[in-house]
Parts: C-alpha cells; structure tokens; sequence
C-alpha cells in the first residue's frame, strides 16, 4: 500500500505559525519529490512548496515565498510545512503529494488549515 497522510491542520490567527506534517509509506517508497499544495473554496488547486528528495532543492508559489518552508526527513519519508505569519488567504485544505521514482504520483486525503483574522 503506497500513501501519502497529512497531519498538523488547525485553526490559527492572521500572523500565526503551524507546521503541517505528511509522511509517505512504505518505508521503502524510493521518492523523487514530495510537494504541499492547497485548495480553497471556489479556487484552483495550487502548488505552493515543492522539495527534490535527493538534492533538497525547493520551489515556492509566489503568494507563500518568504513566510512558508518546505524542509524534508529522508529517514522518515516524511516532508514538513511550517507556515508563518499566516493570512486568511491560507485558508484551504492543504494537500501533500509524492512523486516516486517508479510509479504513480501518490495524494494525500489533506488536512484543513484555517486562519482567522
């Protein structure tokens, strides 16, 4: 069984921090690149963060850049998100996503992230 779980949602103010967390499985899973995206009620799905597995290199959309880090666990299959001085534009379900070396890209049910102002 090849997964991807989320965990960390919640509830937080504008300006608050969280750390989102996503661990793939099986342990053995060989990963090429693990991302964060989100959707929000009546918008596109959006890419926000993406980590290299092997290399670490990252990539952020625009409206996160400076305020969310992507950060990575290769021992644990896991790939982290902590946000800070979060907007109530963040507000979405938060997705994480796998791409293995062989096989199909792997999605995670989401975890739902809400900032208050």
């Amino acid at each position: 069984q090849e997964q991807v779980v989320e965990s960390g949602g919640g509830l937080v103010e504008a300006g608050g921090s969280l750390r989102l967390s996503c661990v793939a499985s099986p342990r053995s899973l060989s990963i090429a690149d693990m991302a964060w995206s989100r959707q929000a009620p009546g918008k596109e799905r959006e890419c926000v963060a993406r980590i290299n597995w092997i290399s670490g290199s990252t990539n952020y959309a625009d409206d996160v850049k400076g305020r969310f880090t992507i950060s990575k666990d290769n021992a644990k299959n896991t790939v982290f998100l902590d946000m800070k001085s979060l907007k109530p534009e963040d507000t979405a379900i938060y997705y994480c996503n796998a791409k293995p070396r062989y096989g199909r890209e792997l999605w995670g049910q989401g975890t739902q992230v809400t900032v208050s102002s």
